[in-house]
């Protein structure tokens, strides 16, 4: 499992070179195909053979770059939480008034969850290994303390500016933009099998996202000011 291997190719021009010198391109491709594997099939029933079969990269190139599937699977699991993350940084709120502010992160969350089944299916699993393999990751941390600091300044500026309501805690308010957004991913299936019915489906999909947004910023913002 441990198997590591530096891939071919050796000085001067020539495809193989061009090859090598790829890396950044290989690791991504990688690891897109392998969070598609762990997503679907978990870290135990995610196989090394088919994520190389898969890719441009051999299973000796994989363990080049990853010690073995336990790293691949965190690594994977870091990548995941890094888009999301970068996504948020590019929104430019502190331009935004708060509510604004806040209205465009939470249709933010809601649209990447939603096209980003992956993420959340690989949040579900490590859910299920009680977070041991996030747990080994100081990036995820880092980046998820980035995301609390970003909810916590436009929050910190609708208190001053006194459109939000006082006291709140800007990890619980993470917490349930999360859960909002999070949950219509991840019981698509079992609630619509119970219910008969999808409450995301095309047609409902943009007032879905709309009630979510309300039920966020009501929980927020001064009832006065929510106009």
């Amino acid at each position: 499992m441990n198997e590591k291997a530096r891939p071919k190719g050796g000085s001067g021009s020539g495809s193989g070179a061009t090859r090598s010198y790829d890396r950044e391109g290989t690791r991504r491709n990688i690891l897109e195909i392998a969070s598609e594997e762990f997503a679907l099939n978990g870290l135990s029933g995610a196989r090394i053979d088919e994520i190389a079969a898969r890719t441009r990269a051999s299973k000796r190139m994989i363990y080049y770059y990853f010690d073995d599937k336990e790293s691949l699977y965190v690594a994977a699991l870091e990548n995941a939480y890094r888009l999301v993350r970068e996504g948020e940084a590019k929104l430019d709120t502190k331009g935004l008034p708060p509510i604004e502010a806040l209205r465009r992160l939470v249709e933010f969350t809601f649209d990447h969850h939603q096209s980003h089944e992956e993420f959340i299916r690989m949040v579900m699993i490590e859910n299920i290994h009680h977070g041991e393999y996030l747990d080994r990751s100081g990036v995820i941390r880092e980046l998820n303390a980035r995301a609390i600091d970003h909810i916590a300044e436009i929050y910190s500026r609708g208190v001053a500016e006194g459109v939000f309501r006082e006291g709140l805690d800007p990890l619980e308010l993470h917490w349930q933009v999360s859960a909002l957004c999070f949950f219509n991913v991840s019981n698509r299936a079992t609630f619509s099998k119970i219910f008969g019915r999808d409450l995301a489906a095309e047609g409902n999909l943009e007032t879905l996202r709309g009630n979510v947004v309300d039920m966020v910023l009501r929980f927020v913002t001064r009832n006065e000011k929510l106009g």
